[in-house]
């Protein structure tokens, strides 16, 4: 296992592999033979950077059994998905800035997996091998902008505002995703706890159906949905997403 950031040190952007509380700077590629430098750096110097720059961040609803159960819902045919733009992203310690007006908002801690290879219609079996490795997002919405307008549900405005797509703070390969949980807690409060092993669709069926027709890049990133316990996020709160291996993902609402 490896647990993959990036970091701004000195004014300066780079990337490299966690090892306890320092960084070994690595060069090159991330998703291609990246090479250690043989420099390292302590984890408390730098500033953490997004650990990818996804091209498109597509994001799954209705992906697990429980959720699914409380909302009276079936279990969809193919996965379900919504993109969140670019201008959503965030890195863990960044403060987002809740837009005037948008009413309530809430907390979807999920499990994201990054796509390290480039790939299209791809089978399940050859999707296991287009996954580089998995990440914390938190799926910020904006709820009454959601269901605005009777005609017409508003899921990328709602889900699309600065700031509404945090993830991070690293990226970690050699994980077995059914034997982790995604627990999110709202002020240190716990709020939000559930198995990954719980979903319809696992990483290389999403990975697999969503390529359909659909070309996936080296750092996109899909984010597995959510289950039972998504809440509200009171301005000034800090929301933290925490998954097994992965570490926590952090940021302050304002």
């Amino acid at each position: 296992m490896a647990r993959w950031l990036r970091y701004i040190h000195d004014g300066r952007g780079g990337f490299g592999r966690l090892d306890g509380d320092r960084i070994a700077v690595h060069a090159g590629d991330l998703f291609s033979d990246p090479a250690p430098t043989g420099e390292t750096l302590a984890l408390a110097e730098v500033v953490l950077d997004l650990p990818c720059r996804p091209s498109k961040l597509i994001a799954l609803w209705n992906n697990f059994h429980a959720a699914a159960e409380k909302q009276g819902l079936d279990r969809p045919e193919n996965p379900l998905f919504f993109v969140k733009p670019p201008n959503t992203y965030r890195a863990s310690g960044d403060t987002v800035a809740i837009p005037e007006g948008v009413g309530r908002i809430l907390f979807e801690g999920e499990l994201g997996i990054v796509i390290g290879r480039r790939g299209r219609d791809l089978t399940p079996e050859a999707a296991a091998g287009h996954i580089f490795g998995y990440t914390c997002v938190n799926d910020v919405t904006a709820l009454e902008v959601l269901k605005a307008d009777p005609s017409f549900v508003q899921w990328t405005r709602s889900k699309g505002f600065d700031g509404f797509g945090p993830f991070g703070p690293v990226i970690a390969t050699g994980l077995a995703p059914d034997d982790l949980s995604v627990a999110v807690r709202v002020n240190g409060r716990e709020r939000q706890r559930y198995p990954v092993a719980d979903m319809f669709f696992k990483p290389h069926e999403i990975v697999a159906l969503v390529s359909r027709g659909t070309t996936l890049e080296p750092g996109d990133l899909i984010a597995c949905g959510t289950s039972n316990g998504a809440g509200p996020i009171p301005k000034g709160a800090t929301v933290e997403v925490e998954i097994d291996g992965i570490g926590i993902l952090s940021n302050t609402f304002t």
